[in-house]
């Protein structure tokens, strides 16, 4: 057994209820002197029930403090050093104490390539020790992980294989996870059609068995995620609001994210004036924070529809904003709603106009205008061309349409069918 972090302790105190008392009592004014104790307490050789099961408690209690000091590279070495105690209790309590201690490395920040070289040591050790229901677990935390840091194809090639072994299993639950591990993935790589396909999936799933409240709230998030892209807000909005609802319940600080994608929906739906009314509610003010004052600048800015306003909330804001991959994405396109409504009002009154007039009237540089402008044209938002030799845009009237036109091509249509009738009936008659 490895004791890379543990100091050799002359004796072991006693697996008991007192030894443990001991530990808790000096666990906040003394860490040190705790976990020392629980180490004791986790390497006494006895093995009795009453023993086993307070070594389980110091296992739970050795892993809060060890995760509140941030000791991260000791939680490994725990997770290493138990294996042997992990033959003596049954395998689902050894599932649990595995991810207890995997979701107390999470919780210290900066450990994700920890989490992930721990969760493939595990893996290995599953294997080797054949205990399939803990092995599959982990590997769904490993592609978690790997999805969070974009190693996609490794993370999709796992989630593969898991989904077959599941699925002769017949372990719901855990499908439920896994489909929604792959339709996140799936979105991540900006294939919409397999991350619908996964998210149908894992309802399927959830449909046949009880699904835990904080499961349910990720699948209606993810649903609301993959409606807004298809940019269908209000489908969305309501998803997200089921999973802020859920989460308010349950205090999971998703409940923010949920919070600040409604206030997303909202501004995306042309209704910014109602932002203000959600943050205000009894529900918002449980969540009063920066991210909610950043929804609220971009709001203030689209209701006035002003691209300064805008881009500052962007540049105030930038964690909460361009850092939220989600809301990035969708306010890229609010802004260039913006730009082109900005441009549509300003170009209107000129037939020939210098574009940097419209860089000083709007605010912004040349390049980024004339570009705008080409891409406009090309999208037929305005009938106009670019003279770049003159440095001017020369914007055209619009061409009305003349309604002989479409009239006259329809009465030749209509004479080529009573044509063709006539020749039709002709043939029969002949025949």
């Amino acid at each position: 057994m490895s004791s890379s972090f543990l100091p050799c302790f002359d004796s072991s105190l006693p697996a008991t209820t007192e030894s443990l008392s001991q530990a808790l009592e000096v666990q906040s004014t003394n860490p040190a002197e705790a976990i020392s104790i629980l180490h004791q307490i986790i390497q006494n050789s006895s093995a009795t029930s009453e023993a086993l099961r307070v070594k389980e408690q110091a296992i739970s209690v050795l892993s809060d403090v060890l995760s509140q000091e941030k000791k991260a590279e000791e939680l490994r070495s725990l997770l290493t050093e138990l294996r042997p105690f992990f033959s003596f209790i049954p395998k689902a309590k050894t599932a649990k104490i595995v991810r207890g201690i995997i979701d107390a490395v999470a919780k210290i920040p900066g450990t994700s390539e920890l989490q992930i070289s721990l969760c493939r040591e595990m893996v290995e050790w599953t294997r080797a020790e054949k205990r399939t229901f803990l092995r599959q677990r982990v590997e769904a935390r490993l592609a978690a992980l790997l999805t969070d840091g974009k190693e996609y194809t490794e993370a999709l090639a796992i989630l593969t294989t898991l989904v077959r072994e599941v699925r002769r299993l017949d372990d719901k639950l855990l499908l439920v996870d896994i489909h929604l591990l792959e339709s996140k993935l799936h979105f991540s790589l900006r294939n919409l059609p397999k991350a619908k396909a996964a998210l149908t999936a894992a309802r399927t799933a959830a449909n046949a068995v009880y699904v835990p409240p904080a499961q349910q709230l990720t699948i209606d998030l993810q649903s609301g995620i993959l409606h807004a892209e298809e940019k269908d807000y209000k489908t969305a909005f309501s998803y997200f609001f089921e999973a802020f609802e859920a989460s308010s319940a349950l205090d999971d600080p998703r409940a923010i994210f949920s919070l600040k994608y409604m206030l997303l929906c909202k501004i995306m739906i042309n209704q910014a004036d109602d932002v203000a009314g959600l943050i205000s509610s009894k529900a918002g003010l449980k969540c009063t924070g920066v991210d909610l004052d950043a929804m609220k600048a971009v709001a203030e800015a689209y209701s006035k529809r002003s691209l300064k306003d805008f881009e500052e909330a962007l540049n105030s804001y930038r964690q909460q904003l361009n850092e939220d991959p989600i809301v990035h994405r969708h306010l890229s396109s609010l802004y260039d709603t913006l730009l082109e409504q900005n441009l549509c009002r300003l170009i209107e009154p000129f037939s020939r106009v210098e574009i940097s007039h419209i860089s000083e009237l709007i605010g912004l540089p040349v390049d980024t205008v004339e570009t705008k402008l080409s891409q406009m044209i090309l999208d037929k938002k305005f009938a106009g061309t670019l003279d770049q030799g003159a440095g001017c845009l020369i914007i055209f009237d619009d061409p009305k349409l003349d309604d002989i036109f479409p009239a006259t091509l329809d009465t030749i249509s209509n004479i080529s069918k009573v044509v063709d009738s006539l020749y039709q009936r002709s043939a029969n008659i002949m025949a």
